[in-house]
């Protein structure tokens, strides 16, 4: 039975039994505690935990997986996959543990002429939590299951969480016994190889609080009410129905594997069990990428673009371990789109994207590959040859910061070489560096909240949003909010009063609630007569329905019930619709001038400027950009008329309006469309009436904030006249004070640039001819310590640790074959200190090893060195040590 049968015939069962069909969710949901979807019930939570009433009280859906923390056992075991297909059915207060169980029996062991499995009743195994008695009862006597084929287990494998505060309940799992040639009897509690879980049906009755491990935490109390949430593994039915001895060797992995095995020069399953394991990794890692490249995530160095960055370049590299020099990755996306498009038709229409990102990331990849390969084992080469076994953390950071290496390969390349790593080393530098580097943006914010309030608002419906015709509204308060708790009244100077505390909801509202990349609007409420009256400083959306406002009370009181008006800001909107629409216009002329690939990833904008993010492989040019901003301008210029209209989806998308990858959009959509053709865009923003109101359009500069992302910031309107106003003024500054025209001020600005390069040229050959001076002398009055000459010295000026190793090896070379150490220190740039030691053949003899001086250096000066026996170099941040590390080297010297 292939795959897609397998989850048509789940679906097809359950939507029979009065199940609502529900499409799976992206693997990204708005929760900051998941990284990606890992359970069919994420979606489901809020329903769980009573904070919204579900539509439906009985739901099915095949549900897309990831799950990254076990990525070392992808094609080790047989069962680890990264992206996996969960099938559940759910009640929301409807059925629980009896009918649940007969559902799932019946759908296992009905025929397949009458719509199931077809699975052999004698060879399912069920367990269940400790005490759940009744379950037992249950089992034995829907299923007529013996009791030696039912066993209880403990929490950590039969009680269910999601590993995270939030629902909970014991479960009940089903095993299937794939015979004794998988391994000993006994049950699933025996061996988990023989008898593989196909089924958990979790009994949702509990809220969990914080824990520590999978039968570590605490029991919070009941739900509002008893649940059924149950998840059945997709590729692990197909792979008993299948008849295939692991997952990926299924009709959906299988064809990945027999592509690259038409590829490589070793073949799949000919007995090298390293092979096979990159085979699997390919046939695993094709599919995920694919997916999470469909739902909207690019390459990057952290969070989700880090996990599919982490696997494409699995992907690349046990590709060329089995030998495939060749780009193959097009290949891969192309095979898994033919497998997976039934199922997932994202993946065909969205197929040039999905191509192109991971092409992409291949072509980047190899370009590294080669270059930090070599430093690896040069690295590798060096620590075998000083006889540790641990690469240190600054050459892990090297290859992360410099080549892409993820820390995880070059473990594994580490591993392969018998070495470990120095990861808290390369930890303290990565965090050295992200202190360095400036937050890109804040946290949700309302994204771990207890939203449990907002239930009753929430379910009575959507706000109304007044502002797209007007900027005051009279409106009723539905409810006032104190740090998420309901109060009756708010009143000003009164408990819970303070600013960034207090949220009221209104029954509609000219306010603009911050979503699609536009930040909220500023204004106010006011209550009859204007004795109350509240600042609202911003506007969010829950369950992206209801619109809360955040205010400061700044005079009188608010009842829930009252008749309030809400007014915007005008200025501040205004502003809001110039950076709302600019962004449309900058969109468009990315597209005009770099083609359909120019994808947006992203955007922010707020009064008078706008950032936006888009798909690209490296910078643009200097003349791209100027055509971009041309071609903006020009459309500001042309007073282009701003429509909006209300369509279906699908004929938005048939009309060529663009929307944002991994962006959910509802059945019927607002379109905005600025002169016809020029921009069409989905979108639920505030918008100019024409272009012409946009003023002009100012791109700052472009940069990178991510592989395969780039982004153009602009100014609008009045902000940009004023920025080119302080562009003028610079540029006449300049000109006085260089005593040309304007226009020439570029070629006599390069002129003396030139001119102050050569003098630093000039300057460094005087400095390194005053060093090698220094270093003669230094030679000449060398002083004998024991049987060593010796040369131990703090070099004046600024000097970098190449510099000393370029010295050292004049004076070694003057020293003679007699016994010799030296060693230079220095201040160098931004209070390091740079030190290198040298021991000819003679001193090494003597047991003077270089490795092992520079470390007598290095702790005076708090520093770290290494190296070879007769070259080794280090570096300190304490200059203040550098006579005591000379001293302290003399008297090491002294002792051989």
């Amino acid at each position: 039975m292939q795959t897609h049968e397998i989850r048509k015939r789940f679906l097809d069962h359950f939507v029979k039994a009065g199940h609502t069909e529900v499409p799976s969710a992206s693997v990204i949901l708005d929760d900051p505690n998941l990284l990606f979807v890992n359970a069919g019930m994420v979606q489901f939570v809020p329903f769980f935990l009573g904070q919204r009433t579900p539509p439906y009280e009985r739901a099915t859906s095949v549900q897309k997986c990831i799950r990254t923390p076990d990525i070392e056992e992808v094609g080790i075991t047989t069962r680890h996959n990264t992206f996996f297909q969960m099938a559940g059915n759910f009640s929301f207060g409807d059925y629980f543990k009896k009918g649940a169980i007969e559902l799932a029996w019946s759908l296992l062991t009905n025929s397949v002429d009458d719509g199931g499995y077809g699975f052999d009743p004698e060879k399912l195994w069920a367990t269940v939590y400790l005490d759940d008695d009744e379950a037992i009862e249950i089992w034995q006597e829907v299923a007529g299951l013996p009791l030696e084929r039912i066993q209880r287990r403990g929490m950590a494998d039969n009680y269910w969480s999601m590993g995270i505060p939030g629902p909970c309940g014991p479960c009940s799992e089903i095993y299937y016994d794939r015979g004794p040639e998988y391994g000993v009897g006994g049950g699933p509690e025996a061996n988990e190889d023989r008898y593989i879980e196909i089924w958990n049906l979790v009994f949702m009755q509990n809220e969990r609080g914080e824990g520590t491990s999978k039968d570590n935490f605490e029991i919070l109390g009941p739900l509002p009410r008893k649940n059924i949430d149950t998840g059945m593994g997709v590729e692990r039915i197909a792979c008993l129905l299948q008849g295939v001895d692991n997952v990926y060797e299924t009709d959906l992995v299988r064809p990945v594997i027999d592509l690259v095995a038409s590829i490589a020069p070793r073949g799949y399953g000919a007995g090298n069990h390293d092979d096979d394991v990159r085979y699997r990794i390919i046939g695993d890692h094709s599919r995920t990428a694919a997916i999470i490249i469909g739902d909207g995530v690019t390459p990057g160095n952290e969070g989700r673009g880090y996990v599919l960055r982490r696997l494409l370049r699995r992907i690349i590299r046990a590709a060329k371990l089995l030998g495939v020099e060749q780009p193959i990755m097009s290949q891969l996306m192309t095979t898994v789109r033919d497998e997976m498009g039934p199922s997932y038709p994202e993946l065909v229409t969205d197929f040039d994207r999905i191509n192109r990102i991971a092409v992409a990331e291949e072509t980047a990849f190899n370009r590294t590959l080669a270059a930090g390969s070599k430093l690896f084992d040069d690295a590798a080469q060096s620590t075998k040859a000083a006889g540790v076994t641990v690469l240190s953390g600054a050459n892990a950071f090297t290859l992360h910061d410099t080549y892409g290496f993820p820390i995880d390969l070059t473990l594994e390349m580490a591993a392969e070489a018998g070495l470990s790593v120095d990861e808290a080393g390369f930890r303290e530098l990565m965090n050295e560096q992200r202190q360095r580097a400036k937050a890109d943006a804040a946290a949700r914010k309302h994204a771990h909240a207890d939203l449990s309030a907002y239930r009753e608002l929430v379910d009575a419906g959507p706000t109304e949003f007044t502002g797209f015709d007007e900027l005051s509204s009279q409106a009723t308060i539905l409810g006032i909010f104190v740090d998420g708790k309901r109060v009756p009244v708010i009143t000003h100077g009164g408990e819970g009063a303070t600013p960034d505390r207090v949220e009221i909801v209104l029954d509609r509202t000219p306010l603009y609630a911050e979503s699609g990349g536009q930040i909220a609007d500023i204004g106010a409420i006011s209550g009859a007569g204007g004795a109350a009256r509240a600042q609202v400083t911003d506007v969010q959306k829950i369950a992206k329905t209801l619109f809360v406002h955040r205010v400061n009370v700044e005079s009188g009181e608010f009842v829930e019930g009252d008749t309030v008006t809400a007014d915007v800001d005008p200025k501040w909107r205004h502003g809001a619709t110039q950076g709302h629409s600019g962004t449309h216009m900058v969109h468009a002329a990315l597209r005009q001038i770099l083609g359909p690939n120019a994808v947006q990833a992203g955007s922010l904008n707020r009064p008078g400027y706008l950032r936006f993010d888009f798909n690209w492989q490296g910078p643009l040019s200097e003349e791209q950009r100027t055509e971009i901003e041309m071609v903006a301008n020009e459309a500001v210029e042309a007073d282009y008329p701003v429509n909006t209209m209300y369509t279906k989806l699908e004929k938005a998308k048939a009309m060529g309006a663009m929307a944002l990858f991994g962006e959910a959009y509802p059945e019927d959509v607002r379109l905005v469309e600025i002169g016809g053709p020029f921009s069409l865009e989905l979108c639920g923003g505030t918008h100019v009436h024409n272009s012409a109101q946009i003023g002009p359009v100012t791109l700052l500069g472009e940069s990178s904030v991510g592989s395969g992302v780039r982004r153009v910031e602009a100014y609008v309107g009045l902000d940009s006249f004023k920025h080119l106003a302080k562009e003028r003024a610079l540029m006449a500054g300049l000109a006085s004070s260089l005593k040309v025209p304007s226009e020439e001020v570029p070629a006599r600005v390069a002129t003396l640039v030139e001119k102050l390069r050569t003098a630093e040229k000039e300057l460094e050959k005087v400095r390194l001819a005053t060093a090698r001076s220094a270093a003669v002398d230094a030679a000449a009055g060398a002083e004998t310590v024991g049987k060593v000459r010796l040369v131990a010295q703090r070099m004046s000026g600024e000097m970098s640790a190449g510099d000393l190793r370029s010295l050292i090896g004049d004076i070694r070379g003057k020293l003679g074959n007699d016994p010799a150490v030296v060693a230079l220190i220095a201040e160098g740039e931004g209070g390091s200190v740079p030190y290198v030691v040298a021991a000819n053949a003679a001193a090494q003899d003597l047991g003077l090893k270089s490795g092992d001086l520079v470390k007598v250096l290095a702790t005076a000066v708090d520093g770290r060195g290494g190296g070879k026996p007769d070259l080794a170099q280090g570096s300190g941040r304490n200059a203040a040590g550098i006579d005591a590390a000379l001293q302290a080297l003399r008297a090491e010297v002294a002792r051989s």
